[in-house]
């Protein structure tokens, strides 16, 4: 379902995703996963299989790639890859061109922002400390501060509150259906944007109440001038 783009006014909250959102963390993300695997004696894995499983837990990344019947295993994978990624992962995630201009262009017009993901909040801090974002965001919900990760609407009711607003002045962006499964969950209007390995026809079962090619399309969805 989509809704009209003349009903987006009176946003006062943006909300987003990290991975293929905001950032393309890709390469970290294939690295990571390919040194865990190697470490529990498993066979490297494709970047365009792995890069399918970003924006999912760890657990269901390691199961999707290697099946259920290694479901013992999945402790010791996400100790390798947290491992690893607190080596190189910011180092290898790169923030899309666009973003900079858009989060302070959002900023500057009034928005509160804030960020839900299921990457670490002290991993999303540093890569946005070190490109100069960070303090434009007034509230960041990491993996490590929830109990249940998306798509449960926790982290996502967590953010909103934090940002003292009602949830009819908030909008969700991502770029997969666990993010738009999330918003819905949360009875929060999504954006999708298409920056990710997500086509826009799988969205058809979610409330979508628009869709970019990338981020440099949402000030105008949001009537910035």
């Amino acid at each position: 379902m989509r809704i009209p783009k003349n009903e987006i006014k009176g946003i006062k909250g943006v909300i987003f995703d990290f991975d293929f959102t905001l950032a393309d963390s890709s390469k970290g993300v294939v690295k990571c996963v390919n040194y865990a695997l190697k470490e529990l004696g498993f066979a490297e894995f494709t970047k365009n299989d792995i890069i399918k499983t970003i924006g999912l837990t760890l657990e269901h990344t390691f199961i999707n790639l290697v099946g259920e019947q290694h479901v013992d295993k999945t402790e010791k994978f996400k100790y390798f890859f947290i491992k690893k990624a607190d080596e190189i992962m910011a180092d290898f995630t790169i923030l899309f061109t666009e973003t900079p201009d858009v989060i302070k262009g959002l900023y500057n017009n009034g928005f509160k922002l804030g960020i839900v993901s299921t990457k670490f909040r002290y991993r999303i801090k540093a890569i946005l400390s070190r490109e100069n974002l960070l303090d434009y965001f007034e509230v960041i919900v990491g993996g490590e501060d929830v109990q249940m990760l998306k798509p449960d609407p926790f982290g996502l009711l967590l953010a909103v509150k934090k940002l003292n607003l009602p949830i009819s002045k908030v909008i969700y962006i991502g770029d997969s259906t666990i993010d738009a499964e999330t918003a819905n969950r949360a009875d929060i209007s999504f954006i999708a944007v298409l920056s990710g390995v997500t086509p826009r026809k799988v969205f058809s079962r979610y409330q979508v109440r628009e869709f970019l090619n990338n981020l440099s399309d949402l000030p105008n969805i949001l009537y910035i001038k």
